[in-house]
């Protein structure tokens, strides 16, 4: 009751919850991937019962086994998961990453991959963080690199796939892959990109989420919010 009401105070229309960050869905290991799988079906019944309507997840790290190996024990997550969800209507969201260490997901046709090895690829969709997109080398920075990420994004997952945006400025340079946010503007990212995201009209209305430094106050999240409403073209 508590969480619809603030829902209803604050008018927000859709909800992304993000699931752990110590799940790792591509793990060899087999109890480490089973603790995995446990904590993200609890997660999703959660999700359901509330009417969130995403769960954000990092597909995971391989952890030595390859890609082919850590994609394919991804997708075999997932259809484990939508096994015991059966019929729920809250989405899992599998987002983009910076490719750190052995993570997966940093480039679109690994996103791609695990989506069409799963057995219901309609319950999935894609989250783009901006960091992890620059960081694994998709260059935002201008107005012909930013088009160009969103085609390849767009040939490959596909646009209506994408549901959600985290945004981050980078701390590292361009394909570095590391995954550090940094504060909208302050980092090797720059405004420009976020000037034409928020700007892009394909994406109005999709949520958009800040995951830069913060301190208890938040204050940080109000003076991003404002540089990101500031390059917003009147």
């Amino acid at each position: 009751d508590n969480f619809h009401a603030a829902k209803r105070t604050t008018g927000l229309t859709t909800v992304a919850a993000h699931a752990s960050y110590l799940y790792n869905f591509a793990a060899p290991d087999e109890a480490l991937h089973k603790k995995s799988l446990h904590g993200l079906i609890d997660e999703m019944e959660r999700c359901e019962a509330l009417g969130v309507a995403y769960l954000v997840v990092h597909p995971g790290a391989h952890m030595g086994a390859g890609e082919a190996a850590g994609i394919k024990t991804i997708a075999k997550s997932i259809n484990a998961m939508h096994k015991a969800c059966p019929s729920y209507t809250t989405k899992l969201v599998l987002e983009i990453t910076a490719g750190q260490g052995s993570h997966l997901g940093y480039r679109f046709q690994q996103v791609r991959q695990m989506i069409d090895a799963t057995k219901a690829p309609e319950r999935l969709r894609v989250c783009f963080d901006t960091e992890h997109a620059f960081a694994a080398g998709y260059d935002l920075r201008t107005a012909e690199g930013y088009e160009r990420t969103f085609a390849e994004f767009d040939e490959v997952i596909g646009l209506d796939l994408l549901v959600a945006f985290h945004l981050n400025d980078a701390k590292k340079d361009l394909g570095c892959r590391v995954d550090r946010h940094e504060h909208i503007g302050k980092g090797f990212l720059g405004l420009e990109a976020f000037r034409l995201l928020v700007n892009d009209a394909r994406f109005w209305g999709l949520p958009m989420c800040l995951e830069t430094p913060k301190s208890d106050d938040c204050h940080e999240d109000r003076e991003n919010l404002a540089t990101l409403r500031g390059l917003l073209a009147a």
